[in-house]
């Protein structure tokens, strides 16, 4: 029997993929769900699954790459590999990194059709290398499921040939079905030092790699009107302490660096955090959710979801230390009232995406 397959290779990608794969099983459609090894820890990767209580990947490959190349042409042979022995209808990819271009350029050359979940998100910043490998999965892909009216219009003035389905995010879906499993779960609250907070995170490397950058942050979170929990990504603290800097800021009284967290700890942070200071696009989008609703700023020079700040949840203010502490004390100041809806969705997009598929290759 010929299934659907799903291919994550980040945690990200399996968050936003988990109520994709619970869509397909209500729908009893047949699921071949593969992890390709981008974030390689299986052990690591296998906990998280079992954490958002899904099934175990059908098949999982390991990637020990040296450079970006290598990883996604590592990537592309194992996907071309079973590509070959399993021959699906449909490969479902979502996001931009390297996993996920490399599973849909494997699906091209076996003549597979691929779907793009969250088809049409554009940076603009030719940059970052998410923005490469989202406008050429784009470009690949027969089914395109775009979030918002905006990643519709930008599909269309790229002349993209696939068909342009605009399903809301998936990331919606997955924030309402994974807080109640996180509220059963985490135990994080019992590890933070503050009753209120800001959540930080940073970890792009046009940010981190840049030392006069990460200290901007350092110092802005030191100074800000009220404590910063941080939970830092290994990149991150890896360069903080090639500048003698990590346990001098790990010893500040106004912020508390964490390790790196899981997914329902994040969860819960986001829901207890007064605002949210980012420079990761997805955390833009989980901000937005019913249960999250909270003020975020981002700390880049540019968004692909700028819905987020048309709709009044996120402010783009850049790197500056002066001008992220002034963005604090305003949200601080004058919080305002959030839009009750998310502009990514209503939590049904998992639904709408099924439901497309179902049609073309499992009518009943």
């Amino acid at each position: 029997m010929k299934a659907a397959m799903i291919v994550a290779g980040t945690r990200p990608e399996i968050i936003k993929m988990a109520p994709v794969v619970r869509a397909l099983q209500k729908h009893e459609i047949p699921l071949k769900f593969v992890h390709c090894g981008q974030h390689y820890d299986y052990n690591m990767v296998q906990q998280f699954i079992e954490d958002l209580e899904l099934p175990p990947p059908d098949y999982a490959f390991k990637v020990n790459a040296t450079s970006p190349g290598m990883q996604t042409a590592q990537i592309m042979m194992y996907m071309d590999e079973l590509l070959e022995k399993t021959a699906p209808p449909i490969v479902l990819v979502e996001g931009d990194t390297n996993s996920v271009l490399a599973a849909a350029l494997a699906a091209n050359k076996r003549g597979i059709p691929t779907g793009h979940v969250e088809a049409g998100l554009r940076s603009f910043d030719l940059r970052m290398p998410e923005e490469h490998n989202r406008r050429l999965t784009d470009h690949i892909s027969e089914y395109l499921f775009a979030p918002t009216a905006r990643a519709q219009a930008n599909l269309k003035q790229e002349n993209v040939w696939g068909k342009i389905y605009v399903t809301g995010n998936t990331v919606i879906d997955a924030v309402i079905q994974h807080l109640p499993i996180a509220a059963k779960k985490s135990k994080i609250l019992e590890k933070i030092r503050f009753k209120k907070f800001a959540l930080a995170t940073a970890h792009r490397a046009e940010n981190v790699d840049n030392l006069s950058v990460l200290k901007n942050f350092i110092e802005a979170f030191a100074e800000a009107p009220l404590p910063v929990v941080y939970p830092m990504h290994p990149r991150t603290q890896k360069r903080l302490r090639q500048n003698n800097l990590f346990s001098k800021a790990d010893q500040l009284g106004n912020l508390q660096i964490l390790p790196p967290l899981g997914y329902l700890d994040f969860l819960v942070l986001m829901k207890q955090s007064e605002l949210i200071i980012t420079d990761s696009g997805g955390i833009q989008e989980e901000a937005t959710a019913p249960g999250i609703r909270k003020p975020t700023i981002v700390i880049r020079l540019s968004t692909e979801r700028p819905e987020a700040v048309e709709a009044g949840f996120a402010q783009i203010v850049g790197t500056k230390k002066r001008d992220i502490l002034t963005a604090i004390k305003s949200t601080m100041d004058n919080p305002g009232e959030l839009p009750e809806v998310s502009p990514f969705g209503a939590g049904d997009a998992a639904e709408k995406i099924v439901e497309t598929i179902q049609a073309a290759f499992f009518p009943k």
